[in-house]
Formats: C-alpha cells, sequence, structure tokens
C-alpha cells in the first residue's frame, strides 16, 4: 500500500506527468493491474498499466473498467489536453521513451512492497508480522532497525515491562538502556552472531528480561526482534524467534529497495537544481516543489567516533518521509548535506536545522549555513551563499548564519582568504607599519584602524584604545614619518579599511 503522491514522485523522475483528479493525492494505492490481450477476463486493481491503449481516451475507458484510481498511459505532453475534466481517474502520462519492463517494475514495487509506516519507512505488515510472532512465541515483541529506533511492536503486553512501554513512546531504545545493553555485550553479540541471546532482568531499569536476535542479511544486520520474558526461550518458541528474525529481515530489504529508489531520483533532480539547470521549473515540480522563494541549507556532521556515519546518519533523518510529507528535499555531495527548503523567512530554516539537530544522537553535532532566498535559477547562487555561511559557521561557532544577515561577515572571509594565499600586498603603508610594529613593539597599525574606524574623530579613536586623543594624535604624526599616507584620501583611507580587515588586524 502506498499513497498516490509518493508514486507520482517517484514516476516524476521518468518523465511521468500527473493529469487530471489531482485532489487523489492521498488516496492509498493496494494493487496494481495490467490488460492481458489473450485473456478476455476484466482486470481489476487501483493502478492500471494501460499497455498497448491507442489514446488516453481509451486508457481512460479501461481504468473505469478496472475500478481504478490511476492509470498510466504512453504519450507526450501535448495529450494533457485530451484528459477530461470529469475523467475520474487520475492519469499519468508516460513519456514514449520509457519502456513498459522499467515502469512495471517500478510501479510494482513500490505499490506491493513499498508499505509505509507512520515514520514514513518501513512496511506496515511489519505490525502484522510483529502480532503474529509474539502470539507464537508467546511474549510482547518489538522490532528495531540498526540504531535502535523503533519499526514496529505487536499489540500482545505478554509480559511487557516499563522499558518497553518507555521504548515505543519514545520511539527508540532509551540511552540508558542502550548503555546498559553495551555494558553487557548485549550489542556486540548481536551483530557477531544469528543466534537469539538471552537478556537478563533488570529491576532497576524496570526490564523482566529479553530474547534478542539479529535481523540479518548475509553479514549486515538490518534491525533486530527483541521478545519479553523472564527467562531465556526454548523449543519450538525459540525456533519462530529465529525463523521471525529472517522474515523481519526480508521486509526490511525490500523497504530499503524501495526508500533508496526514492532518494536517488530526489537527490539527483536536487542536484541538477543546485548545478544549474536549463529547465528548473520541471526540475521542481518533480520534486513537488512550487515556484516561489527557497533557500539552500548546507550541513556537515560530525562525531568523535566516525564522522562518515553521522553524515549518513543526517541524511537519513533529513530524507525520513516520503515526498509530500516533508517539506524540503535533500541531496549528499561530497562531506555536505544539502536541502532546498521552500519559504522566505530564515526562521523556518533555522528551524529545519534545529529539529534535525534534535533528531540525532547526543554525540553528534552540525554546523551549517543557509542561503539568501532564491527563486529556482536561482539556486546555484543560493548553494555558493549557503556554502560560505558554513564554511563561517565551522570557523565562528554560534547559530548557523544566514547569508541575508551575515553578508559582511562573509565578505570578510574572503577577503582574509585572498590575504592567506598571499594576493594583498606586501608593501604599502599598512605593510611598512606591520613591519615597524614587529621590530619595536608600537600600536601604530591597532591606532590607524581605531582612527579610521571612528571616521577621523580622534577622541573616538582614543577611547576605542584606551589611551588620551594626544597620544592617538601623536601616533598619527610618527606614523606619517614611517610611510607616506595621505590620510585626506578617501581612497586610500577606503584601501587601508580593506587591507587592515582582510588582515584581521
Amino acid at each position: 500500500m502506498v499513497r498516490l503522491d509518493r508514486l507520482v514522485n517517484v514516476l516524476g523522475g521518468y518523465g511521468v506527468r500527473l493529469a487530471g483528479r489531482t485532489d487523489a493525492r492521498t488516496v492509498q494505492l493496494r494493487s496494481v493491474a495490467m490488460p492481458d490481450p489473450t485473456d478476455e477476463r476484466r482486470v481489476v486493481g487501483d493502478v492500471l498499466l494501460a499497455v498497448g491503449a491507442a489514446s488516453v481516451a481509451e486508457a481512460i475507458a479501461w481504468a473505469r473498467e478496472a475500478r481504478a484510481t490511476a492509470v498510466l498511459v504512453r504519450a507526450g505532453d501535448e495529450a494533457a489536453r485530451e484528459v477530461p475534466q470529469d475523467a475520474g481517474v487520475a492519469v499519468l502520462l508516460v513519456d514514449p521513451a520509457v519502456s513498459w519492463s522499467q515502469l512495471a517494475g517500478i510501479v510494482f514495487g513500490l505499490v506491493l512492497e513499498g508499505r509505509e509506516t507512520e515514520s514514513g519507512r518501513g512496511p506496515t505488515d511489519l505490525f502484522a508480522l510483529a502480532d503474529s510472532l509474539a502470539d507464537v512465541v508467546g511474549a510482547a515483541v518489538t522490532i528495531e532497525d540498526r540504531l535502535s529506533r523503533v519499526l514496529a511492536y505487536s499489540r500482545s503486553q505478554q509480559a511487557g515491562d516499563p522499558a518497553r512501554l518507555e521504548t515505543i513512546l519514545a520511539r527508540q531504545v532509551p540511552e540508558r538502556l542502550r548503555e546498559l545493553f553495551e555494558a553487557r555485550g548485549v550489542l556486540s553479540r548481536l551483530a557477531a552472531s544469528d543466534e537469539p541471546i538471552f537478556v537478563e532482568p533488570d529491576p532497576e531499569h524496570g526490564l523482566t528480561g529479553r530474547m534478542a536476535v539479529a535481523a540479518r542479511a548475509g553479514r549486515e544486520v538490518l534491525g533486530t526482534v527483541w521478545a519479553t520474558c523472564d527467562r531465556p526461550l526454548t523449543g519450538r518458541r525459540l525456533t519462530a524467534l529465529s525463523d521471525g528474525a529472517r522474515t523481519v529481515a526480508l521486509h526490511l530489504l525490500r523497504s530499503r529497495a524501495s526508500a533508496d529508489l526514492e532518494r536517488q531520483v530526489e537527490s539527483d533532480l536536487v542536484i541538477r537544481l543546485l548545478e544549474g539547470s536549463a529547465d528548473a521549473v520541471t526540475a521542481l515540480s518533480q520534486l513537488g516543489l512550487a515556484p516561489g522563494p527557497m533557500r539552500v541549507i548546507a550541513v556537515r556532521a560530525g562525531a568523535a567516533r566516525d564522522r562518515a556515519a553521522a553524515l549518513l546518519l543526517a541524511f537519513d533523518r533529513a530524507t525520513t518521509g516520503f515526498g509530500w510529507s516533508r517539506p524540503g528535499r535533500s541531496t549528499l555531495l561530497g562531506n555536505t548535506l544539502y536541502t532546498i527548503l521552500p519559504g522566505e523567512e530564515a526562521q523556518g530554516a533555522l528551524a529545519w536545522v534545529a529539529a534535525l539537530q534534535a533528531a540525532l544522537p547526543a554525540e553528534v553535532e552540525l554546523v551549517a549555513g543557509i542561503g539568501a532566498p532564491a527563486g529556482a535559477a536561482e539556486l546555484p547562487a543560493g548553494r555558493q551563499e549557503a556554502d560560505e555561511c558554513l564554511a563561517l559557521h565551522e570557523s565562528a561557532g554560534g547559530a548557523p548564519p544566514v547569508y541575508d544577515e551575515s553578508w559582511g561577515d562573509i565578505l570578510l572571509q574572503r577577503l582574509r582568504a585572498a590575504a592567506r594565499t598571499g594576493r594583498t600586498p606586501a608593501r604599502g603603508p599598512v605593510g611598512e607599519l606591520r613591519r615597524h610594529d614587529a621590530r619595536h613593539g608600537t600600536r601604530y597599525v591597532a591606532t590607524l584602524r581605531a582612527w579610521l574606524e571612528a571616521q577621523g574623530d580622534p577622541v573616538a579613536a582614543a577611547e576605542r584604545l584606551g589611551v588620551h586623543p594626544n597620544t592617538v594624535r601623536n601616533r598619527l604624526r610618527k606614523i606619517g614619518e614611517i610611510t607616506p599616507l595621505d590620510l585626506d584620501d578617501a581612497r586610500q583611507r577606503l584601501a587601508m579599511i580593506i587591507q587592515l580587515a582582510a588582515l584581521g588586524e
């Protein structure tokens, strides 16, 4: 089962366009049908692949007979005009260059295997599997992913305990329980073995006891299955738990394949927009984003143990939930997570970064930069702005910088980068004064900068330096003796301010 909007979101990357019944985006699709020219029996399904239809009208007629919510038909963009207002079905126009075999694989995979949980991930029948497994083993069952987040749980409360209830309510294992499991070696044993293990009770942590087994695909652990019990399971109950873990692994593999497909489509479209697309508006439409002001957010993640894993975890959280259930669209480029977020206000982007940080483990720290509002064609510039704000955040800390509020700091950062590469004059008044200060321990550079920032007011400059105004006047006279300097020349004053800012003096 999958919603129509998610199907449209994925197929959009393959040149499919929605026409007619755009109001049906939230409809759940549960089955797929395809006409068989050798069989006269009528096919029935929520999605109809109109293979062989000679026109849009014929495809719509077939869809009505099949009681379908949506129909896919191969036709050019101009065919959208042929879709009547009262078609009664959502018509998905397929680019003739796309083969039916490709589409069939994607549609069948999404509708029949791409089932979603409340969080937007994983098949809903994991809950049914948890219920049936609980009935067989006679214990309350919880299914978790590799990061100890709850994917599904049984309705049964047999041997349920406070620790299980807390885990379900938080949708992940509490940190104190993870620390307990790590201290006992539970997690390392699950990672190394396919055999179920027994976790001894711990009343202090509200734990009556657990049987735990890894759900594994080859050598990779996809998740874990936990059954509450006060003593180890044996016999048929233990076998049922092991078999159930293998079934869970199959479901998780299908779910991951479906999620990875949509992520890839989304990532490709976001990269096109950030690098500059000749048809940016179409790419936005394929992503389900309306034309309007957007901000590019650049994020890097760090953790003491594994920086790469932290970035992948941030990307996973940023892309949790499919298509229309998320405000932004994201991709990974190198060591940076980029997100295109609709909206003009900076507060929305800052809130998005804060929500992402809150969804990550405490040891993962984010740095971020936010570009100025941009239209579709301006997103490459927005990416550059976000990158520069990100670099500023990495060096200065504090709240994530927003370009339209931090452009002055960004400009100074550019100037300092130029200075570090030796692209500022080594000679001239500022250079001469720096060398004199270094040799004689004077403060002529600081005095010159204070006087320039005070717009030539010796009293204000003296306050900045903590000296008497006459001291400032005497130093300025000495500066004139050390290096040729025309403080009455506005262009020279501007040049010196820029150079001093670039050098960070």
